[in-house]
């Protein structure tokens, strides 16, 4: 059957229908960016393209984001590495980095398949949009802060030298990855879930086939219940005040710029203090020399942090982007931009073990103990 919306809104301020409707924010969501593209009560081989592109995106992102959490994990978790609290950072690290992975994936099913489908139960939908998008900011948020820690940490080591306490660095890092951490991010959205919830409203489709078949026929009589159809909508929402809305700025700009800033001084701090070291021991060169040749071999320290800032600047966007923005005039930018945002926590292996010699050799070292383990169990 080919069906017309009866009621619609042309402003794309308001959502829902003339008895329940929502005046929409600041900022865009998953399912604002899907909502237009999604048919509902068809099959997955009869969605559009951009949902087809976008399923086979997030898949691609779910198993490379794994392998690289995977790797990273099987690394980390080395006796030698936790030795000290950079170890214990990053194995934190990618187990937030495959929690990220997976909750972005059950976001993206979430929306698609509920909205492809209107028989799902409304308590799943309840559930749903209050525990998940603040599971998945959770997971962002304490990803970024403990990629930050390590920059510290490694800034510390410089200053620190031969002072260096390993086992209170240790100490500290179970502190801060599996107390201080958790319940600072926690406190800062622990109302999201209070503001979230869902609206209901129906929408009147009108059978267009059946109406044709009536003009072409008039001895046959009219009937209401044959030819309009009555749908029931669930739209998970946000509803903040002006208030809760200029904090939820505040707390992605502190966890945007937060880690970004630590990393960047803490680079600074290690090219600097280090050049600053080696000039009072090599007295031939100047101090500017050993910058230049410092800057030269941790050129990374300054570059990754950019990097990762440039990645996660289009969530900045999107969360700050009108709401009544028009998103189906260009849903692959939207789409694009808000995966993006999300390849920061699946880039550790690459950051981190990729680039130390020390890192790499380990996972060697993991890699041939299972060789060996699989040798000996044929």
């Amino acid at each position: 059957m080919n069906f017309r919306l009866v009621y619609d809104h042309d402003d794309h301020c308001v959502l829902g229908d003339q008895c329940n409707s929502h005046i929409k924010g600041i900022g865009l969501t998953l399912d604002d960016i899907l909502r237009n593209d999604i048919q509902r009560n068809t099959t997955f081989n009869n969605q559009s393209i951009l949902i087809k592109i976008a399923t086979a995106f997030i898949m691609i992102m779910f198993i490379g984001g794994s392998i690289n959490s995977i790797l990273s994990l099987l690394t980390f978790r080395n006796a030698k590495l936790q030795k000290v609290g950079c170890g214990v950072y990053l194995l934190a690290s990618s187990i937030t980095s495959l929690l990220t992975v997976l909750m972005l994936t059950v976001k993206y099913w979430f929306v698609v398949l509920t909205q492809m489908s209107v028989s799902v139960k409304p308590l799943i939908l309840q559930y749903g949009c209050i525990l998940i998008e603040p599971i998945l900011k959770v997971c962002v948020y304490f990803d970024a802060w403990l990629n930050a820690c390590v920059a510290i940490e490694r800034a510390a080591n410089v200053g620190k030298a031969v002072q260096f306490n390993k086992r209170k660095s240790k100490r500290i890092a179970r502190w801060i990855s599996y107390v201080i951490l958790p319940t600072f991010i926690i406190m800062t959205i622990i109302h999201e879930p209070i503001h979230r919830g869902l609206i209901e409203y129906t929408t009147e489709k009108y059978d267009w086939k059946q109406d044709t078949n009536l003009i072409m026929n008039q001895s046959t009589e009219y009937n209401a219940s044959e030819t309009y159809e009555i749908e029931k909508h669930f739209l998970c929402v946000t509803k903040y005040s002006q208030s809760v809305q200029d904090y939820n700025t505040a707390i992605l700009f502190i966890h945007l710029t937060g880690p970004f800033l630590a990393n960047l001084c803490s680079a600074l701090y290690i090219i600097l203090g280090t050049a600053r070291q080696r000039s009072v021991t090599r007295t031939h060169h100047t101090y500017r020399v050993h910058v230049m040749k410092q800057f030269n071999e941790h050129k990374q320290l300054v570059i990754s942090p950019i990097i990762l800032l440039l990645l996660s600047l289009p969530r900045l966007i999107i969360s700050l982007v009108s709401g009544c923005v028009d998103v189906s005039d260009y849903p692959w930018l939207y789409l694009c931009a808000y995966f993006i945002s999300f390849t920061p926590p699946m880039l550790i292996f690459l950051v981190f073990v990729f680039p130390s010699k020390l890192y790499m050799n380990t996972f060697k070292e993991v890699v041939q103990s299972w060789k060996r383990q699989n040798q000996q169990s044929q």
